[in-house]
């Protein structure tokens, strides 16, 4: 599975990057699959860069904050006023219970029809598998101030050359704090990106909205990640300080999530 950082900036887009946005791809043996973790405001333009729009697979949204969800709007207008057509089955977009109604209501559409002619939603039931292509998606409650946010965890099942399979583990956080979610979502997760918008110090005694980068390490320890990748950044906060954070209660891998990086789970 590779994983490529569209966008990692926290909370809003910065000058080096747009807002949270992952694309994974994997192959099930006879094509490539292309899906999107978040689309927040800035990504859309950015995800051009590593793909046609035509060639999205899915959307998982982890929860309907508009830096994690926002250009679906713009998705919207490049499905819907193409002067060439689509031409394309809908997008699944899973997300929360709300969200179609959301989207409808950001761009000033009636909800029915909304923007249900370009979109399949579906919603998540929490810790019910998703079999899509060669992934399987887990949604896990988050702990964020929204009425719905959720931890994925993506596995996919891979077989070599040698016939031998193998099962690679990506976690995402979404945006949360310290949770069993969370901790059940990166069990074991080859690799853990985690958001770490706190710092101790600053933002320690804030519950139940962000990590810090201390707080982050200690989840990927209780859940024997093996590395961890930090992400949703603000610009206001220094990098170097996150690691250092998540170096005290983390003994792994630690690295910071770079927009236009790409890795291999």
């Amino acid at each position: 599975m590779k994983l490529t950082i569209v966008g990692c900036s926290g909370s809003f887009p910065g000058p080096q990057s747009p807002a949270s946005c992952y694309l994974l791809t994997a192959n099930d043996g006879e094509r490539d699959w292309k899906i999107l973790l978040d689309l927040g405001n800035g990504a859309l333009g950015a995800v051009q860069r590593y793909l046609d729009l035509r060639d999205i697979d899915a959307v998982f949204l982890s929860h309907l904050h508009p830096d994690h969800c926002m250009d679906l709007c713009g998705l919207h207008v490049a499905i819907h006023w193409d002067p060439n057509g689509w031409n394309r089955p809908r997008v699944p977009v899973w997300g929360p219970a709300d969200t179609a109604h959301r989207m409808a209501t950001a761009y000033g559409l009636d909800p029915d029809p909304g923007m249900t002619e370009d979109f399949d939603f579906q919603v998540w039931q929490r810790e019910k598998p998703v079999e899509f292509g060669p992934f399987t998606v887990t949604p896990f409650a988050a702990l964020h101030p929204v009425d719905e946010a959720y931890a994925l965890r993506v596995e996919v099942r891979e077989v070599d050359a040698s016939g031998n399979s193998h099962t690679s583990v990506l976690a995402y956080s979404g945006d949360t704090d310290a949770c069993q979610g969370l901790q059940d979502a990166a069990r074991d997760a080859d690799v853990f990106l985690c958001e770490a918008a706190f710092h101790e110090g600053r933002d320690d005694a804030v519950a139940g909205v962000h990590l810090t980068g201390k707080r982050a390490g200690a989840v990927a320890t209780a859940a024997n990640a093996q590395r961890l990748l930090l992400t949703h950044i603000p610009v206001w906060n220094d990098a170097v300080v996150t690691v250092a954070e998540a170096q005290e209660s983390y003994g792994g891998e630690v690295a910071v999530a770079v927009a236009g990086v790409s890795y291999h789970v």
